[in-house]
Order: C-alpha cells, then structure tokens, then sequence
C-alpha cells in the first residue's frame, strides 16, 4: 500500500465530505474493507459525479477498456484499490489490473493517471457492473 497513492486517489476523486473517513478506513488495516464496501452501493455519494464519465456497454472486455484509458491519456503503469486482493494497494501494469479488475463483481478504482484520470468499476448487481472513467480536467 502506498499511502501518497492513496490520499491523491481520494483527494481527487472522492466527495469532500467523506475524504477524512474514507483515508482513516485506507490506512487501517482493520476498515480497509469498510472504505472498499462503500463503493459497492454508495459509490455516486462517494465519489464526484462531475468527474464520473459512464463506459456505455458493450463495455466487458478489459482490452477495449485499457484502449479507451490510453486514448484518453492513462499511463501503462497504474495504482489500484480495489476488493481484489491482487491487484489492491499495488503499482502494477495497467492491462493486468483490468484484466483481474473487469468482471470481479466488486469495486475496483484504478488510477491510471495520477490525480487526473482513473477507472472505476461498481459492484455488479443484476447485469454487467457499472464501469466509468473518472477524468478531472486538465490543469494548467
């Protein structure tokens, strides 16, 4: 786990109001699943939804999806949170961790360019789960 990681994961990407307890649930290793689990149901209260861009289906194949990351500027190299254990708290490609993170049936959060540009995968309920790119705009 790299906690730099982290907190830039949740500072850019997480509603403002819930940071402090998100980063506290991240950094202990007894409420790790806590801050994961509240982005299987409550991820559009979580998580900025002026940032959330939804992936239309078809949408289930970790290759499109890693082709559609690269064109919107993700780096081959990414950081991942998520209820794969793994794939969670670690720097690894960024194919490999859609390929362990699409159709997991839980949330991952995959940042693909720091502060910038992630994805994001809910949890799967009835029919495919809910995948986005979360894209901040770019600051210069």
């Amino acid at each position: 786990m790299k906690k730099e990681m982290e907190e830039l994961i949740v500072k850019s990407f997480f509603e403002k109001n819930v940071r402090e307890r998100v980063l506290h649930e991240l950094f202990s290793s007894k409420k790790r699943d806590h801050a994961l689990n509240r982005l299987c149901h409550e991820y559009h209260r979580m998580l900025k939804g002026k940032y959330m861009v939804e992936i239309p289906p078809p949408n289930s194949d970790p290759q499109d999806i890693y082709k559609l990351l690269i064109k919107n500027g993700a780096e081959k190299k990414c950081y991942s949170l998520s209820y794969n254990e793994k794939i969670d708290g670690k720097e690894l490609p960024l194919q490999e961790a859609l390929e362990q993170a699409v159709g997991f049936g839980f949330p991952s959060l995959i940042l693909c360019v720091p502060g910038e540009l992630a994805y994001f995968e809910a949890e799967q309920g009835f029919g495919p789960a809910p995948r986005y790119i979360l894209k901040r705009p770019e600051i210069n």
